[in-house]
């Protein structure tokens, strides 16, 4: 049993990988209200599907006579592929293409108790209904057809696998970029809050003693005052040159306020080009999404991604817009 030529085992793994999208786009369409290309690629193929169902064959071959060692095959393999697939594509990309965070029995979220045991049933179906009759289509195919379909369907879907990949390794940096744009926007506007704050102190402190300083001027000119009526003209010289360096205090104190007020002014302005060009950009990444990085959205709604998960929710917002 089982025994094929490479390209029937290659048409075989494009089958499954349509059967998949089918069950998988059905299934995600019916619970999201409308149609989703579910998947990783934009063909309608899912390589999980296509690549589960050859190990399913493989693993249930020894154990064809007992559906319960079929089962139990079926969901080990499955499930082993499924946890190493989605551990790998969330090391490459920063993102969980699929999450059962939220379901019981998960192990990281990447396999859980029920999609295990649905591997488990599928497998039987597929070994004792699906296989059969694809076989014997595969079968009768000419040998010359069956390579030239291998070899379109194969070339398209290389290609789709370069650029998905491409695009999700692109979505990953945007993600990361995104997150460190706004940790650092939130640090620049912490600063000019406390530069604000501080200058408002600084102002308030230069004011208070401004004040203090000019109604201590005002007595000493008073005193001078009172002394150059009760003093005599030889003593004129003298006062004068007091009050000259009076006034000169006060000119030098008003100088030191325009110069500390002034230097928090440089500091603002600086902060806030920096807070503008960084919002800039910001939504420029945003809002910059191809048809590839849409379709990696919209295919995998329950994605997530534990490092920037505000990020990729941002995004998913701009989709719904």
């Amino acid at each position: 049993m089982y025994i094929y030529t490479w390209y029937q085992w290659l048409l075989f793994f494009f089958i499954y990988c349509f059967i998949g999208w089918i069950i998988e786009s059905t299934y995600v369409s019916l619970k999201c209200g409308h149609f989703v290309n579910r998947g990783f690629l934009r063909l309608p193929l899912l390589p999980l599907y296509g690549s589960g169902a050859i190990i399913m064959l493989w693993i249930s071959l020894p154990f064809q006579d007992n559906l319960f060692l079929v089962f139990l095959s079926g969901m080990i393999g499955a499930s082993a592929l499924e946890y190493v697939t989605g551990w790998t594509m969330e090391r490459l990309f920063k993102m969980k293409y699929w999450d059962y965070t939220n379901n019981p029995f998960n192990i990281n979220g990447y396999i859980c108790l029920g999609t295990s045991i649905a591997w488990g049933f599928l497998t039987i179906v597929l070994t004792e209904f699906i296989h059969r009759p694809v076989e014997t289509v595969v079968l009768d195919l000419n040998p010359i057809v069956c390579i030239v379909l291998c070899g379109i369907i194969g070339a398209l879907f290389v290609a789709d696998t370069v650029e998905s990949t491409k695009e999700a390794l692109d979505l990953g940096r945007v993600l990361e970029s995104m997150t460190k744009m706004k940790a650092e926007l939130e640090e620049i506007q912490v600063q000019m809050a406390l530069l604000k704050a501080e200058t408002a102190d600084k102002l308030s402190d230069l004011r208070d003693e401004q004040i203090q300083r000019a109604a201590n001027l005002k007595g000493e000119a008073a005193v001078k005052i009172t002394t150059l009526k009760a003093e005599t003209a030889m003593r004129t010289e003298e006062t004068i040159n007091a009050l000259k360096e009076s006034a000169e205090r006060g000119l030098e104190a008003a100088s030191l306020f325009k110069e500390t007020a002034g230097k928090a002014v440089p500091d603002l302005s600086s902060l806030s080009e920096r807070l503008q060009s960084l919002t800039e950009n910001r939504d420029k990444l945003s809002k910059h999404l191809g048809f590839y990085r849409k379709g990696l959205l919209r295919g995998n709604p329950t994605a997530s991604s534990r490092q920037f998960g505000e990020a990729l929710k941002e995004l998913k917002e701009r989709l719904k817009n």
